[in-house]
């Protein structure tokens, strides 16, 4: 799911004046209860900080729920915060400064602003404090000790070879329903997918951008079908733009002779690829993300061994109707393995 978005310099300033407002910062999961060996059990476990976009997006209610069982597991001490809006850079900062303070021995983050987070986190990391990215790169990566995310080129690449196979040679008019210019996540997806079908922005007859979101979606398409009403291959950047596309084609007749393929792998999305509105996804794993993150917090804190590099998470493509030569799960796992 992309979650991120750019900040206007005016959002920024009232954000920062309400910082501490902005976002819930608590210990969590079994970090309440008592016992020893339980996810904050006592002053002597292992503190994680964990700070995502907003604590109610599925993919991040998903990813806190990763980390609270990997912090039981482990004997650590979760703590999270996160913002009151995908966006909150400044509630971000004020977290990454209050868990600091509290003695965490690393953090888990989600930046919600790739480049204006990085200062904060090179003054945690000086103090000896892990920083691990989850699902979102800073910019530059480098700003943080390791990254824990989905290959979001190769999400897109995956759909776009699925798509390829799908038409069977039929010339593809493409309509892509991409996130927000210049957000990486969004960028990613949309070249994995045009590079997977063997196509060129050039080769785009309709490029909206819909913020991920379905009614925005919705009014894409419209746009798109309005332009060119003969479209019959969708590619959007992730499953509620998909919907929202679903919902606009089907408006026209068009919802039988119209591919849609999309990123994410949400149940609501793979339900809808069960359900025929969508014909793949690409589906990724939050929960993995998180407890991953949290065994390599608790790993450094024993040995003083730190996580490096990328790690990527994995990603599957998802669809009920197989394609010769793109390998794929159906619904079924997809539904097991699916996040929401």
């Amino acid at each position: 799911m992309p979650r991120t978005t750019r900040l206007s310099s005016s959002l920024l300033r009232a954000a920062a004046v309400t910082g501490v407002a902005a976002l819930t910062l608590t210990a969590c999961g079994s970090g309440s209860g008592s016992g020893s060996g339980s996810a904050g059990s006592g002053s002597g476990s292992v503190k994680v900080g964990l700070i995502t976009k907003t604590d109610t997006n599925p993919f991040f209610v998903k990813m806190k729920e990763g980390a609270e069982k990997a912090a039981k597991e482990n004997g650590a001490q979760l703590v999270t915060a996160a913002g009151k809006f995908d966006g909150d850079n400044a509630g971000q900062v004020t977290a990454i400064e209050n868990m600091v303070a509290s003695g965490v021995k690393g953090i888990l983050i989600t930046p919600s602003d790739s480049k204006a987070i990085v200062p904060a986190i090179a003054k945690a990391r000086a103090k000896g404090v892990l920083v691990i990215a989850l699902d979102t790169p800073t910019e530059p990566q480098s700003a943080v000790d390791a990254l824990f995310a989905t290959d979001n080129l190769h999400a897109g690449e995956l759909i776009g070879e699925y798509a390829k196979a799908a038409m069977k040679g039929k010339t593809a008019k493409i309509a892509t329903l991409d996130l927000a210019p210049g957000v990486s996540v969004g960028v990613q997806r949309h070249n994995g997918f045009l590079k997977g079908f063997g196509a060129t922005d050039k080769d785009v007859l309709c490029a909206q951008d819909t913020g991920g979101d379905q009614a925005k979606g919705q009014t894409a398409m419209e746009n798109c079908l309005q332009k060119n009403p003969d479209i019959n291959l969708v590619y959007t950047i992730n499953e509620p733009a998909a919907l929202g596309a679903y919902t606009a084609l089907k408006a026209k007749g068009r919802e039988k002779d119209v591919l849609i393929v999309s990123v994410d792998g949400g149940c609501t999305g793979t339900q809808a690829v069960k359900d025929g509105k969508i014909a793949a996804t690409s589906q990724q794993y939050p929960l993995k993300m998180a407890a991953e993150g949290v065994k390599a917090v608790v790993t450094y804190a024993k040995d003083g061994k730190k996580a490096s590099g990328y790690t990527d998470t994995g990603v599957t493509l998802i669809s009920d109707k197989a394609q010769a030569g793109v390998t794929s799960k159906d619904t079924g796992f997809g539904l097991q393995n699916c996040w929401g």
